[in-house]
């Protein structure tokens, strides 16, 4: 029996084992979420590659899809933040972690309909002239060049430091209540965009409906978030540099459909 007055030795570890516990659910429930955006991908997306510029019709078709496909991607690399977040938050709404994924996520919708507004006004402006056997070609290795030389800029430096260490910038910018909640998930979301930009338009030049690139470039943006060396974006770089020599001098050699025999970009 214990003395009166005593505390039990454990009772100032239960509430910090207990937050490290919910924490570690919303960091696997997030895994889930991507779970399942990636087999809706892979069901609904099956025999829709034709490469690069693929159709993705009209704008509403696109952003749906376009959202379950960032999710699916990266969310898992984006949990770690998340869970820092729920961390420094510990006596917030249970609501707040969510609500932050979901600002993240509206970021990359906007990212998403800047993407799909450049297809549909090329495509209006050059009509076939960005057909395949035209100008797509040709832009589908450049644009796989951009990216590599993109990875290595100051801008992305900076961009992927912030994803890497989001505590300064939760500091330095810090809101509170739901509101504040979703306003951080969506700064954290325009830093992310800021590194991945570039990837994402390479998933374009490779096909964006393409599963299995989908998951390369997720591959390639979970390594350089979470990964302790820093040269990853050099690494990523000289891949980018040969798909795109390999895209512009033997692009049947790359695995799916990457030569599409329609008119390149018909995004609209």
């Amino acid at each position: 029996m214990s003395s009166p007055g005593r505390a039990p030795a454990d009772t100032g570890l239960t509430p910090a084992y207990a937050a490290a516990r919910a924490r570690l659910g919303l960091v696997a429930a997030l895994v889930a979420v991507a779970a399942v955006g990636w087999a809706w991908t892979a069901r609904t997306m099956r025999g829709m590659d034709a490469g690069p510029w693929t159709d993705l019709g009209g704008l509403a078709w696109f952003l749906g899809a376009w959202v379950v496909m960032m999710a699916a991607m990266m969310l898992p690399s984006v949990a770690p933040t998340i869970a820092l977040y729920a961390k420094v938050t510990r006596a917030s709404s249970p609501l707040s972690p969510w609500l932050f994924a979901g600002g993240y996520l509206v970021t990359w919708a906007g990212a998403g309909l800047a993407a799909y507004a450049v297809g549909s006004a090329a495509s209006a402006l050059l009509g076939d002239r960005l057909a395949w056997d035209r100008a797509g070609h040709g832009l589908a290795a450049a644009t796989l060049v951009a990216a590599a030389a993109y990875e290595l800029t100051p801008l992305k430096r900076v961009c992927l430091t912030r994803c890497r260490s989001p505590l300064g910038s939760f500091l330095g910018s810090w809101r509170g209540g739901r509101g504040g909640a979703l306003r951080m998930g969506m700064t954290n979301g325009a830093w992310c965009v800021g590194c991945c930009w570039a990837l994402m338009a390479a998933l374009f030049a490779l096909g964006v409906m393409s599963v299995s690139w989908m998951a390369l470039v997720a591959a390639i943006i979970a390594a350089e978030k979470t990964l302790p060396w820093r040269h990853l974006p050099l690494a990523t770089a000289v891949l980018l540099l040969v798909l795109g020599a390999t895209m512009l001098l033997a692009p049947g050699v790359l695995p799916g459909p990457t030569v599409p025999d329609a008119p390149a970009m018909p995004m609209g």
